[in-house]
């Protein structure tokens, strides 16, 4: 066991992550192009200053609290603090980018994320000046008129809308498992047609984006994700369960900003989102540079606050921005709450990660290099793997 840390703490050392300094010629490019975008929306209606005081001021927050989330989000999405006024300008034509979401096979744990039930963040109120064209559990509309209201949507908005998926897409007996409307049109001929006429996908959640607790063994309804099933299309990956409603945001404040999708990684997630391990950024990793770990549930170093890596914490091969973004209100997430990540992020969740709580990496054959090059780690990590893949065949582990 000590051998087998010392190896990995030499892997999960080197800093993941991509490079956030593009040079001044391509940021002031950037600029004038999202000048000329958000002149050209704010022609067209935009939501005012004064409309969207208003929204601010009844959850009880100020021009202060938003020009202090404006320079928060212009940090998240990666850009220079002179984007910022840009940022706040931007927020003012939301209301031009047209969203459609749908709810496929899931909890609807992303719509729950989405409206919150108390204490709503700025990020959240400002979603709710978006042009939700069509949601199933918003809307007031049901049944038949619901479907008319889609239609309407889509022939109105026709290659303009963002379409939101929520939810995996089951897949077997010729996706009998899901079926919509009055017409019995099954999830996957749901999303093929509405992806048809669609600007982009936006696929929420780790279910949407690679089949999630669905899909996990024995996946009895052929769950998969929506890039599974849909090619021909422009697709953001938002994984996460449940997603983060501050990248969600990001995603079509970016669109907004600049008419094109953000910069993604090789799992078509954001890069502003995902573009470091959960183990870069954690309040822990101090602990888990200096050797401290928690050993037991409630020891003195769990009242401590040390590292949760010998307690099965995803966080070295996780890629999200939780230790930044946070949950409730920017006050807490898992490993700040006294548990590792749980790797809700990653493709192959639930069953790659089912040993929650046994040290990372516990499957030889996953490689945490595989989307960023940590050079310097991957021949380590394959050294690791040769020297584990015995002892792993004997235990009898069957993940992927």
């Amino acid at each position: 066991m000590e051998k087998d840390l010392a190896i990995q703490k030499s892997i999960f050392s080197k800093i993941s992550g991509i490079d956030t300094n593009k040079g001044d010629d391509f940021y002031e490019d950037l600029y004038k192009r999202c000048e000329e975008r958000i002149d050209a929306l704010q022609a067209v209606n935009p939501f005012t200053e004064d409309e969207l005081e208003e929204v601010l001021v009844e959850e009880g927050y100020n021009r202060r609290d938003f020009m202090k989330w404006v320079s928060a989000t212009t940090a998240m999405l990666m850009l220079p603090g002179f984007f910022e006024p840009l940022v706040a300008k931007t927020v003012q034509v939301l209301n031009r980018v047209p969203v459609i979401w749908i709810n496929l096979q899931d909890c609807a744990g992303n719509s729950e994320a989405f409206l919150r039930t108390d204490g709503p963040t700025v990020d959240e109120l400002i979603l709710e000046i978006i042009s939700l064209e069509f949601h199933e559990l918003l809307m007031a509309p049901s049944g038949e008129h619901a479907e008319q209201q889609l239609e309407n949507a889509m022939t109105t908005f026709k290659n303009e809308y963002l379409l939101f998926v929520e939810g995996a897409i089951p897949t077997a007996e010729n996706g009998i498992y899901g079926t919509i409307g009055t017409s019995g049109e099954t999830y996957v001929d749901h999303l093929v047609r509405l992806s048809a006429d669609a600007k982009a996908i936006v696929a929420v959640g780790t279910c949407a984006t690679f089949g999630g607790i669905p899909a996990a063994a024995p996946n009895p309804t052929g769950a998969r994700g929506v890039m599974d099933i849909v090619s021909n299309k422009p697709i953001v990956n938002i994984p996460a369960c449940p997603a983060n409603p501050a990248n969600m945001l990001g995603v079509i404040l970016l669109y907004a900003m600049t008419g094109e999708l953000p910069e993604l990684d090789s799992l078509l997630r954001p890069k502003f989102a995902f573009g470091y391990r959960i183990h870069d950024a954690c309040e822990r990793r101090v602990h888990f540079d200096a050797g401290e770990y928690v050993e037991e549930w409630g020891d003195a170093s769990a009242q401590a606050g040390h590292c949760l890596y010998k307690m099965g914490c995803k966080g070295p091969v996780t890629f999200n921005n939780c230790p930044t973004v946070k949950y409730n209100r920017g006050t807490s997430w898992p490993v700040a709450a006294g548990h590792g990540c749980i790797g809700c992020s990653e493709p192959g969740f639930f069953d790659k990660f089912d040993r929650f709580e046994a040290p990372t990496p516990f499957n030889p054959n996953y490689n945490p290099a595989s989307d960023f090059q940590i050079a310097a780690g991957i021949g380590l990590f394959a050294a690791y793997k040769t020297a584990t893949q015995e002892e792993s065949a004997q235990e009898g582990y069957h993940g992927e």
